[in-house]
């Protein structure tokens, strides 16, 4: 069998508001659920370009005590040529207690203190970006203040 490669495909810029975020911990779980709105943001790349629809979705993690986060986001993209496509992005992050909250307080941490990866899965309309509808994606991401940072790989 052939090893699958990874070619960048895009990135995308997740802009969210300021201030605190919401969490709370529902009744028989061992979990903490969040929720924060996606205010905007920007699409770039050599496969795609476009921007991320304001208000047009979220985030809702799970933060675990021992420091994993399960990451649950929906929202829409807009190609540069006007083609509306649907996002839903599963992942997870972990880092240390400490590193976990300086990246709540808004500070960015390098990378190699918190693991965060991604598994997109995109809905587009039949044309020129329906390429996205078959094809298995890979991201990165990266929190920087109030916005999140994703390189989506194309496993080829």
């Amino acid at each position: 069998m052939q090893i699958p490669g990874l070619e960048l495909a895009f990135h995308v810029r997740l802009d969210f508001a300021e201030g605190p975020r919401t969490r709370f911990t529902p009744a028989y779980t061992q979990f903490t659920r969040g929720y924060v709105g996606l205010e905007g943001g920007e699409v770039s790349g050599p496969l795609l370009s476009g921007r991320v629809v304001p208000h047009s979705g979220g985030d809702w993690p799970r933060f675990w005590a021992d420091g994993l986060v399960e990451f649950e986001a929906h929202y829409m993209l807009e190609a540069r040529d006007g083609t509306p496509i649907y996002i839903h992005n599963r992942g997870i992050a972990y880092s240390s207690p400490d590193a976990f909250a300086r990246i709540e307080a808004g500070e960015t941490v390098p990378p190699e203190e918190n693991y965060l990866r991604v598994t997109p899965r995109f809905e587009a309309p039949e044309g020129p970006h329906n390429w996205l509808n078959r094809t298995i994606f890979v991201g990165v991401a990266e929190r920087r203040g109030n916005s999140t940072y994703f390189d989506y790989y194309r496993v080829t």
